[in-house]
C-alpha cells in the first residue's frame, strides 16, 4: 500500500490536485502527460512519484485547503480521473487511521544523545521504534503516535528517519503539535489517560 498525499490550493498553485507518492530529487524527474494528468516518474527507475490533475475542478469537488482527507469515495474518482485521461494506473491507499493511541512498553536511553530516548511503543497490531526527545516520556504511558505518512497540523510529514544512528518510524505527539485546544506551551507529550485503548484512532 502506498503512502499518498493529495494537496490543493486554488489560490495559491491554481485549479491542480497534486498527489505525492514517492519523496525524490527534482533533477531526477520526469513525467508523462496524457490530457489533464501529468504522471511524475524517477528518470532512472521509472518508479512513479506522483501525478498532477490540472483541471481539478471538473472532475472533483474540493472543499479543503492545503492536504486533502482521503476516503475510499475521493481515492476511487481520483482512479477514474485516471482512467478517463488514459493512464491505466490504480492509486492503492493505506487509509488507516494515522493518529493512534500507543503504549510505551520501554524506554531506553539513546546511545549517542543525551535527551533522546529510545521507545518501543505498542500501537496495536505492531509496535514500533520512536526516538523521542520530550522530558516526560516514561515507560507504561499511553500516549498519541502521529504513524509514518501522517500529516501534522503544522504541514510536517511524518517519515521514517533515523536520529543519531538509531531508526525512528512515527512520533509521540504534544497537544501543541496536535493542535489541541488549551495546550500547555511548555515542552513535553500528551500522556493520555488509562481509559483510552491501544491501537484506537485519537482523531474520530
Amino acid at each position: 500500500m502506498n503512502r499518498m498525499n493529495v494537496f490543493y490550493n486554488k489560490e495559491g498553485i491554481g485549479d491542480t490536485l497534486i498527489i505525492t507518492l514517492k519523496d525524490g530529487d527534482i533533477e531526477q524527474r520526469t513525467f508523462e502527460k496524457k490530457g489533464d494528468v501529468a504522471k511524475i516518474m524517477n528518470k532512472e527507475t521509472n518508479e512513479v512519484a506522483g501525478y498532477n490533475i490540472f483541471n481539478a475542478s471538473t472532475y472533483v469537488t474540493v472543499e479543503e485547503t492545503g492536504f486533502v482527507t482521503l476516503t475510499e469515495e475521493f481515492v476511487a474518482t481520483l482512479n477514474n480521473v485516471l482512467a478517463k485521461n488514459g493512464f491505466e494506473d490504480v492509486l492503492e491507499v493505506d487509509l488507516s487511521p494515522k493518529f493512534v493511541v500507543g503504549f510505551v512498553a520501554e524506554k531506553e536511553k539513546h546511545p549517542n544523545a543525551d535527551k533522546l530516548n529510545v521507545c518501543q511503543v505498542n500501537v496495536g497490531e505492531e509496535v514500533l521504534q520512536i526516538v523521542c526527545g520530550a522530558p516526560n516520556v516514561e515507560q507504561g504511558q499511553k500516549v498519541v503516535v502521529a504513524k509514518v505518512g501522517a500529516v501534522m497540523p503544522s504541514g510536517l510529514i511524518i517519515k521514517d528517519a533515523e536520529l543519531r544512528g538509531i531508526a525512528s518510524s512515527g512520533m509521540i505527539c504534544s497537544a501543541r503539535e496536535l493542535a489541541l485546544p488549551d495546550a500547555p506551551q511548555e515542552k513535553g507529550i500528551l500522556v493520555l489517560e488509562d481509559s483510552y485503548e491501544v491501537g484506537q484512532a485519537f482523531f474520530e
